[in-house]
């Protein structure tokens, strides 16, 4: 147990009651057994215990047979999915992951993984549809008076698993400043069909509580650790990310010249990982200001939109930035506090507020094929990558639904452009852009043939365009015209690349 000093743990833990549960990470982790569902904290690389899964992983290690199943928010740090899952731990696995080592299990059939849409993850637990929650093991700032925990740096999933769980163990983290605390809003969602609406109208708008209800009765056990965030570096935007970011704001540019955007656009969602960070870091020299941000995950972009001035308000569910960054902003976190709003996931992705609120959304693609369907989950068909995340929650119901990936990939070998996916997340009916470092095609009242001609002149890769434009004109002359197929050449770019390494 890390030891922090008295008046600082007064700070943390605000009752005599919470002193009492102090344990050790090996005396917590002893409350997990064989067959049990563990919902853990976290959203992306942040908020997430550590402590206790390492001693729980400690304990696979020395030889005990444990199995359980894991359920998260999102993708959580290595102290989790890695550990556990070397240490043959992890029987199931949902709602995502962006782990190399639990990604090889579930590829190779050892492990279980269910892709969800995010928003969705809370509704099937509370229904009963996935298992109870044995234990949930989650980070706070501290324990109010009344047992309730205030969370860090991420909410994602776990105020639902806190209320659906049998025993709850809390790991206080010092290394998070007290600042954050007042940045959550906690709002739970009831069952349908007793829904109400979600008062949000606006990506600024609070709605709930700055903690996590729980009560003493759950909390079995508190760590007291300082263990940081292992959050991923983001890699410097390079020039194809650059090209895209441009096309991005190109299209913009247009919307605002026809008068369907303005000066400030519309609340921003962004996807995760380097491409979406240099996307948002396009805006902060263009014209646009004023902006918000309705969205699941916040990058360094995002911070320096905020920092600038050019951006006003990000609510989200997960804060996310790169390693150096994420000092920087726990630094001045008291700067943030108005300026960012923390929600559960089952708000932050709520398709009901994205509508009303007309959210942008911009995601990545693996590939895409030449009538806008994307695929964002699955390497050639079969292999997972990471999982659909929220994509999907924001995608089908956006006022404008972009999507971006490089038009190539394993240095060009493999065209991201193809006649038909080999796994379809996105159909062509929420997909609305695409966009690679060639250019951007909008979709938005074209037909399938229309789309065809305009994303292979547009989007492709010229390695790839000829063979493109060939398939599409001889599909045209052999099959139905609505959606022209050669069904047996249709995923033959797959098969080619499996058998010869390239789609050339």
């Amino acid at each position: 147990m890390m030891n922090g000093s008295n008046t600082e743990l007064k700070d943390r833990l605000r009752s005599d009651r919470a002193f009492s549960l102090l344990r050790s990470a090996e005396e917590a982790a002893q409350f997990i057994q064989d067959g049990m569902t563990v919902g853990v904290s976290g959203f992306t690389p942040s908020g997430y215990p550590k402590a206790v899964p390492l001693a729980l992983a400690e304990r696979g290690r020395c030889g005990e047979t444990i199995k359980i199943d894991l359920y998260s928010g999102a993708s959580v740090g290595p102290e989790i999915d890695t550990e556990l899952t070397e240490a043959g731990m992890i029987k199931k696995r949902l709602p995502y992951h962006t782990n190399s080592v639990i990604r090889d299990k579930i590829n190779r059939g050892e492990i279980d993984y269910v892709d969800l849409h995010l928003s969705q993850s809370t509704q099937y637990l509370n229904y009963g549809v996935l298992n109870k929650i044995d234990v949930a093991i989650v980070e706070g700032l501290a324990v109010t008076g009344e047992g309730h925990i205030v969370p860090t740096t991420s909410i994602g999933n776990s105020p639902s698993f806190i209320k659906n769980a049998d025993k709850v163990i809390v790991e206080i983290n010092l290394d998070k400043p007290l600042s954050l605390e007042g940045m959550a809003d906690i709002f739970i969602l009831d069952n349908p069909p007793c829904r109400k609406p979600i008062n949000i109208c606006s990506p600024g708008d609070r709605i709930g509580k700055p903690y996590m209800e729980c009560g003493f009765d759950k909390i079995a056990a508190i760590v007291v650790t300082d263990m940081k965030d292992q959050t991923r570096f983001l890699s410097k935007p390079d020039e194809i990310s650059k090209k895209i970011s441009d096309n991005i704001i190109k299209f913009f540019e247009k919307e605002v010249e026809y008068g369907r955007l303005g000066k400030s656009l519309l609340p921003l969602q962004s996807g995760v990982g380097s491409v979406a960070n240099a996307v948002l870091y396009g805006l902060c020299d263009s014209q646009y200001e004023d902006l918000t941000f309705y969205t699941e995950v916040v990058q360094d972009s995002m911070l320096d939109l905020l920092r600038s001035g050019k951006a006003a308000v990000a609510s989200t569910t997960a804060l996310s930035p790169s390693p150096d960054a994420l000092e920087r902003f726990l630094d001045e976190a008291e700067f943030f506090k108005d300026k960012i709003i923390l929600r559960p996931q089952e708000i932050s992705n709520n398709p009901e507020v994205i509508r009303r609120l007309g959210v942008i959304a911009m995601n990545t693609a693996i590939e895409a094929d030449i009538y806008g369907n994307v695929n964002s989950t699955h390497v050639m068909g079969s292999k997972m990558m990471n999982g659909i995340g929220g994509s999907g929650d924001f995608s089908r119901s956006a006022a404008i639904s972009i999507f971006s990936t490089p038009s190539t990939a394993k240095g060009g070998k493999i065209s991201s452009i193809v006649p038909m996916v080999s796994h379809v997340d996105h159909t062509e009916h929420e997909v609305m852009v695409l966009v690679t470092e060639q250019g951007y095609a909008d979709l938005r009242g074209l037909s399938p043939k229309e789309k065809a001609v305009k994303i292979i002149e547009n989007c492709a890769h010229p390695d790839f365009k000829e063979q493109l434009m060939s398939y599409f004109e001889r599909a045209c002359r052999v099959s139905a015209l609505h959606t022209p197929h050669i069904l047996n050449e249709a995923l033959s770019w797959h098969s080619k690349y499996i058998d010869t390494g390239s789609m050339l």
